[in-house]
């Protein structure tokens, strides 16, 4: 809801859900996001289990954790990950935990604290092309991003996962750029979405990739190894993620219509 994600009722109507944690403050500022940017306050010590506990309660198949960047704690907030992905284990043990992290910038022994907790799914997203980083991604560093979805497959990461818009200015042939470095960093999983513009205080939308394009290169990009790409108007990084677990390596669905309903 916060995310203002166009897809949450076929989400929720597949028993998924998608959770922000650690506050709701972030400390970088990207020309994308609609989450707030400041000083965050104190981590809850009780999300781990409210959060668990609403997971259980809500009969989830595949919980989603994300959150905020939190430049300002010394692991970037990875403990939190890891006690949040036990505490959903131990209430709801049949449920899928993905992990959709910040960057961890600054905090090396970050990636291994988390996955000491073994997600089922490690996604960071590369978000745009190099070239755009500096106005869409201050602050982050696009081979700093590529190398964490690669160090996640070298310390045991079962399956990775990232995702990236487009509409913000980018060309084709970038596009196909980090679509290969991406698989060069062994990532599975790919989402490829239509950037949409939370607010007029944010980037302008360069243009609308109909959906016919999505077709195109969601066909271009599945030779090159990834195990499921999504790629649609209405795709976002949570968009069908139970389904990326399951099926034959390389099938995938665009949605089309007003939701994300195909």
């Amino acid at each position: 809801e916060e995310a203002r994600c166009p897809n949450v009722f076929e989400c929720w109507g597949e028993r998924t859900a998608t959770f922000m944690i650690l506050g709701d403050i972030c400390t970088r500022r990207c020309g994308f996001c609609a989450v707030k940017t400041g000083a965050p306050g104190p981590v809850d010590p009780r999300e781990p289990d409210s959060l668990a506990e609403a997971v259980e309660r809500m009969e989830l198949a595949h919980a989603v954790i994300t959150s905020v960047t939190r430049d300002d704690l010394p692991d970037g907030g990875a403990a939190h990950f890891a006690a949040v992905i036990r505490a959903v284990r131990e209430r709801r043990p049949g449920c899928a935990v993905e992990v959709l992290t910040p960057d961890f910038r600054g905090a090396p022994e970050a990636l291994g604290i988390l996955l000491e907790a073994v997600p089922d799914v490690f996604a960071h997203n590369i978000e745009t092309v190099p070239r755009l980083y500096r106005t869409v991604r201050p602050g982050s560093v696009y081979r700093h991003s590529l190398s964490l979805l690669s160090r996640a497959r070298q310390l045991g990461a079962p399956v990775t996962k990232s995702g990236f818009m487009l509409g913000l200015g980018e060309e084709r042939r970038e596009i196909g750029e980090i679509l290969s470095g991406l698989r060069e960093a062994r990532v599975d999983i790919v989402t490829i979405g239509q950037y949409l513009r939370p607010t007029g205080g944010h980037l302008p939308v360069s243009r609308f990739v109909t959906p016919a394009e999505f077709e195109e290169i969601r066909r271009e990009a599945l030779p090159l190894g990834f195990r499921h790409v999504e790629a649609g108007p209405l795709v976002r990084s949570s968009y069908r993620a139970s389904r990326h677990l399951q099926g034959t390596p390389g099938e995938a669905q665009t949605p089309q219509g007003k939701g994300g309903e195909p």
